[in-house]
């Protein structure tokens, strides 16, 4: 049997094409990773979201937007795909346990935020730690202080917005200088709510219970050896993120940091393969515009099948 679409990845891009392409009867089956969910599974509540005044948790919002997707008649496969030929129509995806076949795949298999690796991250992991600024900064709104970790551009696009909340912001880099554009550091260090801890890890992020949050960071000195806690009602992590693409590299055109290259916004360079949500966006990484983008994916999908005479 060959599928009219296959849809690979089950975080908001690949739901909202799967809802969009149930809906056109297509039938989609969607193959949504041994982890399904995306990173909306790290997050507690969603305040963002439109269509959600008193917000919404985000494993929340995930199982709606699951149980929508399979109301219009989406099936789903709880497996990794391990290989995938983009070669020839139909296109072939493969798991452990089976190989597919489909005239058209959207690729929504997203990005993960790299971590710092050390066990307090998880344990407090939405609870006062968070890897998106954008998403999570209105919580910490008149907090005394709160931690950046990274020296990229993306810790200092964080540290300046979080500013507009926060009373002071502190980075804590592990270098002696920023790697970030000269721009963006020169934005960092003439703002007067932002001081820098230059060659400092974190070895632990303090707190108490869910109510309480974040209270204190440790950190060490990696030249001096000395180790002190910070006081802290928060920690943003920015070291940046993983697209998920490794099974795809030599299958589709990526960038020099794995994301998938796409043009006019969700075609790749094979005709019937289309992209959708974090794993092409380098800016947004926002749970509706990765709804967005499975929304036009779909669109594109009913687009390709007419084409082809298969709708």
């Amino acid at each position: 049997m060959v599928e009219n679409v296959i849809i690979i990845g089950s975080g908001p891009a690949g739901l909202s094409a799967a809802i969009y392409t149930a809906r056109e009867d297509f039938k989609p089956l969607m193959i949504s990773g041994s982890s399904p969910g995306g990173q909306l599974l790290l997050t507690t509540k969603v305040e963002n979201m439109p269509g959600w005044p008193e917000g919404i948790m985000g494993p929340e919002l995930i199982d709606n937007m699951t149980k929508q997707a399979t109301k219009f008649g989406t099936r789903m496969i709880q497996e990794d795909v391990t290989e995938v030929d983009f070669s020839k129509s139909p296109f072939k995806v493969e798991t452990a346990s089976k190989t597919y076949e489909a005239y058209s795949v959207v690729v929504a298999t997203g990005a993960n935020a790299m971590l710092l690796g050390i066990p307090s991250e998880m344990e407090h992991m939405g609870q006062g730690v968070s890897t998106c600024a954008t998403c999570d900064g209105a919580f910490f709104k008149g907090k005394e202080n709160v931690i950046v970790v990274g020296g990229g551009d993306t810790a200092m696009e964080d540290s300046n917005f979080l500013t507009r909340f926060v009373k002071h912001v502190t980075i804590v880099h592990r270098r002696d200088q920023f790697r970030a554009s000269k721009i963006m550091q020169q934005h960092v260090l003439s703002n007067p709510k932002i001081s820098v801890m230059w060659n400092t890890v974190v070895e632990e992020i303090q707190g108490t219970d869910a109510t309480v949050g974040v209270t204190g960071v440790k950190v060490k000195d990696v030249v001096t050896g000395t180790a002190k806690v910070v006081p802290a009602q928060g920690v943003f992590i920015a070291i940046g993120y993983t697209p998920n693409t490794k099974f795809l590299q030599g299958k589709l055109k990526l960038d020099a940091k794995g994301y998938i290259a796409v043009k006019d916004e969700v075609l790749t360079d094979i005709p019937g393969i289309f992209v959708a949500g974090d794993n092409s966006d380098h800016f947004y990484r926002q749970a509706g515009t990765a709804a967005g983008s499975g929304i036009k994916a779909a669109i594109r999908v009913r687009e390709w099948l007419q084409q082809i005479g298969k709708a």
